[in-house]
């Protein structure tokens, strides 16, 4: 499949390799950037992962002044020397009173809080799996994975308590509830615990488990992925390498990437705490709460999803002084070159740098090292982590492909999973020879080692035999200016198969029509790409990551063409 370019000679293949590292005989993309010194991912064996973060922390005689954390709401603060008493006395608490062994799986729902950090990293010290969920899922859905992960022990918000009832799991809650006065609470056990217990020794290695993540299920059943210390050791010691060489040593990040999906995770509950800076917690994105953070709290880097980079460009209101903002990076889904030009207009000061990663790689997988890079490539999503090949599969042949010729992406590097919880049939149509990791997305690289992500390939359009990307097709919807968001899905069709069709949200006052729609879209595509049918709705349904939950729109337009019958 080719991408925009005719497949480079062989003198443009031999240049490709002297760029990218790419070599034709083997068909394998390997980072250009090798890693130093102390910037080197640890090899001891035995090594947990909470145990390599706290050895980052900032030494004893500065840990009291420096601030990790800080409440955005209550402005409580909690410095290193603080974080550190806390995951050792919370971990002390799950193994005294509850009796948390290695092994045992720890069920984890709450949204964003200043405690977070210390739970994860206290059911790691203690040799714990962690496994995480949105607190809004409903109470099927938090049970299913109770019993699918085999949590033995859950730690939950106050309100979000009342979904784990009927699982029967012994649960503690994040802070205490004055109306409900008899649960145990995190808050209790770190004040009533001593941090300086000694812990018998579990002896856990970087390849025992350290997770259990549940991809997001946007267009199918959410699957439980095995991540090892390993795997975490290695995206942490990425991250705070990028972090050191990308950002100013004094630079404040801001947080509302839930922490319960693995881009929060890795970066604000464990990788940016290796990197010794002071991140501001929200509870959840909130657009007009975020701008006051920045504000109030001087905030200059915030790692973020596309829908929150849409929002700052089509928020039309004042009053908010974002000059402290240096740079904004954009992960969890692809971020179009529509929204990132116009996002680059309208704060000329601020550096964006998309990224690209997945649950299944622990996160990793490319970023951009400058600013430079990533304006000259708006499309692309950075180059190679250190450490990653990666090849670019064609379909049909299996054959790896050649810059600018697009394929399915497949990664290999020491942060891809284990594999899939209780599912060897997924694991090894997943995982397949020598480890590569089946990524489900299209995308290309181009002569100069960037990754262009095209879309995930399980939702593209098959329509009378072409395959259209709806990332291609909600990119140009979002630059009309009368369109707030967009999604589109396939739609079958007796004649084409399928046919693509587009969920708009309007702008405020708009009259927008369907067929405005489609003569807009029309004008910049080939036939075949062009919108056959158009819904208007209040909100595009999407993951907490910012993924469009294409299967739901799916079953949505399903349900209204029977209704129709």
């Amino acid at each position: 499949m080719d991408a925009s370019r005719n497949e480079p000679g062989t003198e443009s293949m031999l240049s490709c390799r002297r760029k990218s590292n790419y070599d034709p005989k083997t068909g394998i993309y390997h980072s250009l950037i090798q890693l130093e010194g102390n910037h080197k991912i640890p090899t001891t064996a035995n090594l947990d992962t909470a145990t390599f973060v706290l050895s980052q922390f900032p030494s004893l005689d500065q840990s009291d002044m420096k601030v990790a954390l800080i409440d955005s709401t209550t402005n409580r603060r909690l410095t290193y020397r603080e974080l550190r008493r806390s995951i050792h006395s919370l971990a002390a608490g799950l193994y005294q009173r509850f009796g948390v062994r290695k092994g045992d799986v720890i069920f984890v729902l709450s949204s964003n809080s200043i405690i977070y950090p210390t739970i994860c990293l206290a059911i790691l010290l203690v040799g714990g799996v962690l496994t995480t969920s949105n607190p809004i899922n409903t109470e099927s859905e938090i049970t299913k994975q109770v019993l699918d992960s085999g949590a033995k022990l859950a730690i939950a918000a106050p309100d979000a308590m009342h979904k784990l009832l009927s699982t029967g799991i012994p649960t503690i809650v994040t802070t205490r509830d004055p109306l409900n006065s008899t649960e145990v609470s995190v808050e209790e056990l770190i004040n009533s615990c001593d941090q300086s217990m000694e812990l018998p020794e579990n002896k856990q290695t970087q390849s025992d488990t350290a997770a259990v993540l549940y991809s997001s299920g946007t267009t199918g059943t959410s699957k439980g992925v095995i991540l090892t210390h390993g795997n975490l050791i290695s995206t942490i010691t990425l991250l705070k390498w990028a972090a050191e060489t990308t950002a100013a040593k004094d630079d404040i990040f801001l947080c509302f990437i839930p922490m319960f999906h693995i881009y929060g995770l890795v970066f604000f509950g464990l990788g940016l705490l290796c990197a010794n800076t002071t991140t501001v917690l929200m509870n959840r994105f909130e657009l007009q709460a975020m701008l006051e953070a920045i504000q109030t709290h001087k905030v200059n880097n915030i790692p973020a999803v596309p829908p929150v980079i849409l929002a700052m460009v089509k928020y039309n209101g004042g009053g908010y002084d974002l000059s402290s903002l240096r740079s904004v990076g954009s992960g969890a889904a692809p971020l179009s070159k529509h929204v990132a030009t116009r996002f680059r207009e309208k704060f000329p000061w601020v550096d964006l740098k998309p990224g690209y990663g997945l649950t299944e790689s622990c996160g990793a997988a490319a970023f951009f090292v400058s600013s430079e890079e990533a304006i000259a490539r708006s499309a692309a999503s950075g180059g190679l982590f250190p450490s990653f090949s990666a090849k670019v599969v064609d379909f049909e042949s299996g054959i790896a492909q050649p810059p600018y010729s697009a394929g399915e992406i497949w990664l290999k590097g020491p942060t891809v999973m284990k594999g899939y919880l209780g599912n060897e049939a997924a694991t090894s149509a997943t995982i397949v020879s020598d480890g590569w990791l089946r990524t489900g997305d299209l995308g290309y690289f181009d002569e100069d080692g960037y990754l262009f992500i095209v879309d995930r390939i399980k939702e593209l359009i098959k329509h009378n035999g072409y395959q259209v990307a709806p990332a291609e097709l909600e990119a140009i919807l979002l630059n009309h200016p009368h369109i707030l968001d967009a999604a589109v899905i396939p739609l079958e069709d007796e004649d084409a198969g399928e046919i693509p069709m587009a969920y708009i949200v309007r702008a405020s006052g708009s009259e927008l029509t369907e067929e405005q729609v489609m003569q807009f879209v029309a004008g910049q595509v080939a036939p075949y790409k062009k919108i056959k049918r158009v819904a208007f709705i209040n909100e595009i349904p999407k993951s907490a990551a910012g993924k469009i939950l294409r299967k739901d729109l799916i079953a949505q337009s399903k349900q209204t063409i029977k209704s129709k019958l």
